[in-house]
């Protein structure tokens, strides 16, 4: 990867050879580092780093009983509380961190205090040390990012002393996507202190702005399930250390290197060079283009400038490009409706040739064409797989549990390719698809109805950034081979894809608390609804109960299909119906109730709704 001229690496404090095989354990208070708040990023590429209180930020904070833009946290100056391991582990959200960042909401009290966040990072450091055995005698190197919640800063902050701790070269980017951040691990640059080991992303994607999490990656790709809890036992047992501190490892420690990269400009240079490879090496392919951006306040805003604008696009009519962690226009969520008719509305009223919408941290997306068809959930695996199967003829696409029939059709019909329908959860599907290439199945395409998208040729990341170069390269080589302009390559290129009158999906909650569980789990109380329900399809003639399914009860009937799950983490059975009509939705979860209904703990309000009952 070639070095970007001008961009210069900034150190913050006085630099200091780590020391060499250090020993991730109680010694973590004696390399305690403290970083003043002087010291915070400034803006990375003309993009505002959260480095102060505007009185926009304050105003709109004031509404939630709140003075102060950063979480209410105890510093690690300050006596610390106890955390039991059990309320670590239940910060666990699948493959990620997730928690409460900012006090004011009631009954949210903060769990992600700035002394929890610095366990993490600290346990983050054991277990990398841990994976990399064969790197004692030199330092670490992590990389951290963050999206643009109001908490970014003081996480970021409090990664760094946790990672300080270990001993860890830290290297802050500042304001970043998530894609970004394992492409760290992967670029060979010594300029911006690339590759590095490990690489933390500051996020918790579209959910509201006083939450926050982490995100790990190595050059393996993004932690699983089994790595977080590792990291946060290791977090656990660390933060007795630091409680136990009192301070002394401020005061003794021993200086480390911190470094501020504007690593953003490596990997966006990497996108642009893909589109300009595609197109024939044309150094501006979408000029004439006019494309709009909505970034929903998030990370994504670099798209325009340092993607869009370089490749000749016309890209008036963008919005939300700033970053603003209280989310004042939309969430920023591809799958939200009110976000997708944002972008609609933006691409019709400036008359635009395509829009594109990213998630928080950009590992998400969608597109709207011209006519403001909108490309999202199963309209977009449609499109992907058309263009995944052109360059890879009769490859598997692998999908999760929740896609249509008529996708099926369309990707095996239509295509020539190999639908796999697999579980819920876009690790679940990436690893899948993994999976099917090393048993000698050709896999290319890993995407899930949310918008997370991971191709083979882009190392299985889930990039949103990465899925729309995809639909920038067909439109720019489309032009250069003269089959025309704008978006219609695209729309033409889902064309047959059969859709569903009605789409809906109801979540039938599980009441913990309800004497049916009799102190059991709720996990286990819906494997017995499933069970009820799959046991009551097999004697009616009417169903057919899907002959491969790998996740809850999918059932085919009255030219339509149901599929009732249970919630990869939550007490929730999610239901989603697909028919040809209100009428035969209808009749599906009819039958769905009846076969529930004896589950009191069950509730079943929004299906008896749906239904009429």
């Amino acid at each position: 990867m070639a070095a970007l001229s001008g961009k210069v690496v900034q150190h913050n404090l006085v630099a200091k050879c780590c020391q060499q095989d250090r020993e991730l354990s109680t010694k973590y208070r004696l390399y305690y580092c403290t970083l003043s708040r002087r010291n915070l990023l400034p803006p990375v590429g003309g993009k505002l780093a959260w480095n102060g209180n505007s009185t926009m930020q304050l105003d709109a904070l004031s509404k939630f009983k709140r003075g102060i833009v950063y979480c209410n946290a105890a510093s690690s100056s300050t006596a610390i509380p106890t955390v039991e391991k059990s309320n670590f582990l239940k910060l666990q959200n699948g493959s990620d961190i997730r928690g409460v960042a900012v006090d004011g909401v009631e009954g949210e009290p903060l769990t992600l205090t700035e002394t929890v966040t610095e366990a993490i990072a600290a346990g983050f450091s054991g277990w990398l040390l841990a994976k990399k055995k064969n790197v004692s005698s030199k330092c670490l190197r992590v990389s951290i990012g963050h999206d643009s919640r109001i908490s970014a800063q003081k996480l970021q902050d409090a990664v760094s002393r946790g990672l300080a701790r270990a001993g860890v070269e830290v290297i802050q980017y500042g304001l970043a996507s998530t894609p970004a951040m394992f492409n760290s691990t992967l670029t060979e640059n010594e300029e911006f202190s690339c590759p590095v080991d490990g690489s933390i992303m500051i996020t918790a994607s579209h959910l509201p702005y006083n939450r926050n999490g982490f995100k790990f990656f190595t050059s393996a790709g993004g932690l699983g399930k089994p790595d977080i809890k590792d990291i946060l036992e290791r977090a656990a047992d660390i933060y007795k250390n630091i409680a136990n501190d009192d301070s002394k490892g401020a005061e003794t420690a021993a200086s480390l290197d911190v470094k501020r990269v504007d690593y953003m400009s490596v990997y966006a240079s990497n996108l642009v060079a893909a589109v300009r490879k595609a197109a024939g090496n044309i150094e501006k392919p979408l000029e004439g283009f006019h494309i709009v951006v909505d970034a929903g306040n998030g990370a994504g805003g670099f798209f325009v400038g340092k993607v869009l604008e370089p490749l000749g696009a016309i890209t008036s009519g963008s919005q939300f490009l700033e970053p603003d962690g209280l989310f004042p226009n939309h969430i920023p969520n591809p799958e939200d409706k009110t976000a997708m008719k944002a972008i609609t509305k933006a691409v019709l009223d400036n008359r635009a040739d395509l829009g594109i919408i990213f998630d928080t941290d950009v590992d998400r997306s969608a597109a709207v064409d011209s006519s403001g068809r909108e490309f999202n959930r199963n309209r977009l695996i449609a499109l992907m797989s058309a263009i995944i199967l052109e360059e890879h003829p009769g490859t598997t696409i692998v999908t999760d549990s929740v896609t249509s029939d008529g996708l099926t059709t369309f990707i095996e019909k239509k295509l020539g390719g190999k639908h796999h329908r697999f579980k819920r959860g876009y690790k679940n599907v990436i690893d899948e698809a993994i999976r099917l290439n090393s048993v000698g199945e050709e896999a290319h395409l890993a995407i899930e109805t949310s918008g997370h998208g991971a191709l083979k040729e882009n190392h299985w990341l889930d990039d949103g950034a990465y899925l729309m170069v995809k639909l920038l390269n067909k439109l720019a080589s489309a032009r250069t081979s003269g089959l025309g302009g704008g978006s219609k390559v695209l729309t033409d290129m889902v064309e047959g894809l059969e859709e569903p009158a009605v789409a809906v999906e109801l979540r039938l909650k599980i009441d913990q608390n309800h004497p049916d569980l009799q102190g059991g789990s709720f996990r286990d109380y819906g494997e017995a609804v499933l069970k009820q329900l799959e046991n009551t399809v097999e004697l009616d003639a009417k169903l057919l109960k899907a002959p491969v399914n790998y996740e809850g009860v999918r059932v085919s009937g009255y030219g339509g299909w149901f599929l009732l799950r249970l919630s990869l983490h939550d007490p929730v059975l999610p239901l989603n119906i697909e028919a040809p009509s209100k009428e035969d939705a209808v009749k599906l979860a009819h039958d769905v109730l009846n076969a529930v209904k004896e589950f009191t703990a069950l509730d079943t309000s929004a299906l008896t709704k749906f239904v009429g009952v």
